[in-house]
């Protein structure tokens, strides 16, 4: 039987947002729970040092009772282990209460391979554990370890020097993803625009679209009124980029990573969400200059039917003329894989710039699959290469990256190399009746041309209504098979080899020899994430 798009449908509130769009004081090997021993660590060139300045992190998944939970802030490190001071905002929507948290102090262990973990410290003891991976000493993926949570993000090293108002002058594209309050009911949220940012603590104007689970189809292309932004005056602004912000009816926290990068917090009577926001270069005006071969992610809920989890990942070629050609994609809906390739089962594959809308980068693509309908998507372009993309296929609240792909072939002769992931979704377990959330970070290692194993080590949260469990430091063994010029149809198999034993499949898309988006294609996990090379 053939199932529409909008029939497979996706999650009912507990934690669809783990999908998404990725540090204890304990030693590593006592994390896991599955007790073999800790595998030996490759070689690596990170240290201590590694990890030295100021840094801005987001994190977001569900907590224990299995409601909304979002935090960011800005940690500093002094390269030798400790944790000189931070700050952060919590938003655990199971109480409705955002809360400000000041760190006094903490400590920090890395690996060679650029594994690591780290503890916060608050006057009342600990406030934050999590694992960590860099993939640079720039930053890298991380996700909480304490139990309390699970949740997964990433951090990223900042720019002091930019903690002003006047930083934040340009055009700004935001992605936002969350739990909405509209319509006197709780549901998953997206909401992907353009904002307008004068330098001097005013939004001057903007465009958004939001696709609300409470409405029955997404609001396009509405106008944002002028708000206001503020970096806080009592030293949390100058001292780790905090700032307040308020547009299209909403209020935010955020944070500086730097002038062209911001982290958004939204705590408000119409729900929370968290989020990012860039700086805006040069985004498409019209078709002819959205053109090349594009990757992209969307992770995240369903509304109709069993209201289980979403992602969906592909590749498509922009023709500069409103056409698009070599369709390619896999979608997870709740356990159900679709893999869609181009040729006889896509048809009406098309792409527009919105010229309504000049400057905002506002745009749409969408093609049709012989057997599951429509998917149709609005992206806001940062560039002529960068985008943040909303899936409106009906039924889906989904959202994600959007990034050229540069020219292939792609193979084990340009892929070797060290690697760090993130992924996260649901574990669709037939044995309970809530699905556990989990996320995962690690590092592998591709050896070289001849070879396509992979070989390293994860980290892995799994969260149920009844259950949480962290699972540390285990092996992680697999292989990478690359399809024709592997800009598409490639696969990964991870083994995670104890606590407990788990082989995942994966579609892996890649970007480039350093940045790849995955889906994973197993009945029992709706999984996605990144991939990203290493760069000690």
């Amino acid at each position: 039987m053939n199932l529409g798009r909008e029939q497979i449908a996706p999650l009912q509130g507990f934690g669809f947002l783990c999908a998404l769009t990725v540090v204890l004081t304990v030693s590593l090997a006592a994390c896991g729970g599955g007790g073999s021993p800790a595998p030996p660590s490759p070689p690596g060139n990170f240290t201590l040092a590694s990890l030295k300045g100021q840094y801005a992190f987001s994190l977001s998944g569900v907590d224990t009772t299995g409601a909304y939970i979002a935090r960011m802030g800005s940690f500093t490190s002094d390269g030798a282990g400790n944790i000189i001071s931070g700050l952060e905002d919590v938003l655990p929507l199971g109480t409705g209460v955002l809360s400000t948290v000041n760190f006094t102090g903490g400590s920090y262990q890395i690996q060679s391979t650029g594994r690591g973990t780290m503890t916060f410290q608050t006057s009342g003891g600990v406030g934050l554990q999590v694992i960590f991976d860099m993939q640079s000493p720039a930053g890298g993926f991380l996700i909480q370890s304490d139990k309390s949570a699970t949740s997964s993000g990433t951090f990223s090293l900042q720019t002091p020097s930019g903690f002003a108002n006047g930083s934040l002058l340009n055009q700004y594209v935001f992605t936002l993803s969350g739990i909405s309050f509209s319509n006197s009911s709780v549901g998953p949220i997206s909401m992907v625009g353009e904002i307008n940012s004068d330098g001097n603590g005013n939004i001057t104007g903007g465009l958004m679209d939001t696709n609300d689970g409470n409405f029955p189809s997404p609001a396009t292309a509405v106008a944002i009124a002028p708000g206001t932004y503020q970096l806080d005056t009592n030293g949390n602004g100058t001292n780790f980029g905090r700032g307040t912000m308020s547009f299209a009816g909403r209020d935010f926290v955020f944070y500086i990573v730097d002038a062209a990068h911001i982290l958004l917090l939204e705590e408000d009577a119409l729900g929370g969400s968290a989020g990012h926001a860039v700086q805006q270069t040069a985004p498409p005006t019209q078709n002819s200059q959205f053109a090349g071969s594009f990757i992209f992610e969307v992770a995240g809920a369903g509304i109709l039917g069993s209201k289980g989890p979403v992602v969906t990942v592909g590749r498509f070629t922009a023709d500069g003329k409103g056409g698009l050609t070599a369709v390619t994609a896999d979608d997870n809906n709740d356990g159900t894989h679709v893999h869609i390739k181009n040729g006889s089962n896509v048809s009406n594959a098309t792409y527009s710039i919105d010229t309504d809308h000049a400057g905002s980068g506002r745009g749409t693509f969408s093609f049709t699959n012989g057997s599951t309908g429509t998917y149709s998507f609005t992206f806001y372009a940062a560039s002529a290469s960068q985008a943040f993309v909303q899936d409106t296929s009906k039924g889906y609240i989904a959202a994600g990256p959007l990034s050229l792909q540069g020219a292939g072939p792609f193979s084990l002769t340009n892929l070797a190399g060290d690697y760090v992931f993130n992924w996260g979704g649901v574990h669709l377990g037939t044995s309970t009746a809530v699905p556990l959330q989990e996320d995962y970070a690690g590092q592998y290692t591709l050896a070289n041309a001849n070879s396509n194993n992979i070989s390293g080590v994860a980290d892995f949260m799994q969260l149920g209504l009844s259950s949480s469990n962290l699972y540390g430091n285990i092996s992680v063994s697999g292989k990478l098979t690359i399809q024709d010029d592997g800009t598409a149809d490639n696969a990964y198999t991870f083994v995670l080899n104890s606590a407990p034993s788990t082989t995942l499949h994966f579609q892996v898309y890649f970007g480039s020899n350093s940045t790849a988006y995955l889906v994973c294609t197993d009945s029992s996990h709706t999984v996605a994430g990144a991939i990203r090379l290493q760069a000690p």
